[in-house]
């Protein structure tokens, strides 16, 4: 029996640049908690960014944040559950070669602040303010002011090609998901590891974890839940891996 759903964000519930949340979605929540099935967002995407997406049912959801690497629980705000951050002097090697790439910018991420270095041009600091991110300028690594849980290469002539030449070098000390088309994000969880804190505070079995995603930092949790849903939209080399499909998440949680 599906107790949880653990729900991407971007091409997921949000598709082809959308940014509001259909209301049917909020509906659809309710009634699932009626039924004692709890919904998670599992995104990306920072704490404060969700909630606002979920304003209208906000306090009532879990919330798995930065690929994995925070976990918070319900209420406003709801505590926060688990946390898992970079090593101090791995951040800042990785934060170095980002800065050094003239095809990419870096964000930087704490627990619910996005840092940006001002030297890097700007071009990075229009998308994370349309998600709704909390910022701050940092010019160098020591002046984060806390634990980094990620960090982030934005690439405005594509991911694929940064990804491609990074992850043979940062695989053995990150997890590098290639999160949309100018994104990769570097962080020592993944949504699979976040799958099994969601688990072990809920005491539920991944077995009971409904999940749904597009993209390929989606696969670990895809991979460690008992039901897993790929977009229609997702690509072809994912849709080898997952046989159940959905072009909308409405359909899903209205079939549960």
């Amino acid at each position: 029996m599906i107790k949880v759903i653990a729900c991407d964000i971007d091409g997921t519930l949000l598709q082809e640049g959308g940014c509001e949340i259909d209301p049917v979605i909020f509906r659809e929540i309710r009634r699932l908690r009626e039924r004692g099935i709890l919904f998670c967002p599992a995104s990306g995407r920072q704490y404060a960014s969700l909630r606002r997406l979920f304003a209208p049912v906000a306090d009532q959801l879990m919330y798995l944040c930065e690929n994995g690497a925070l976990l918070f629980g319900p209420g406003n705000p709801g505590p926060l559950l688990e946390k898992v951050t970079v090593a101090p002097e791995t951040g800042r090697a990785l934060w170095c070669e980002i800065r050094e790439r003239a095809d990419c910018e870096i964000m930087v991420s704490g627990e619910n602040v996005s840092y940006t270095c001002p030297a890097d041009g700007g071009l990075v600091v229009a998308p994370i303010q349309a998600l709704g991110n909390r910022c701050a300028r940092a010019d160098r690594w020591e002046d984060i002011p806390e634990p980094v849980v990620k960090l982030s290469a934005y690439c405005p002539g594509g991911a694929k090609p940064v990804a491609a030449e990074m992850i043979p070098r940062w695989s053995d000390r990150f997890s590098v998901a290639v999160a949309g088309e100018r994104w990769v994000d570097f962080t020592v969880a993944d949504k699979g590891t976040g799958i099994a804190a969601l688990c072990r505070t809920l005491g539920v079995s991944p077995e009971e974890v409904l999940a749904i995603g597009d993209n390929y930092n989606d696969v670990p949790m895809l991979e460690a839940v008992g039901e897993a849903h790929l977009m229609e939209s997702a690509a072809e080399e994912l849709k080898a891996r997952f046989p159940r499909r959905c072009r909308r998440v409405e359909e899903v949680l209205a079939r549960l």
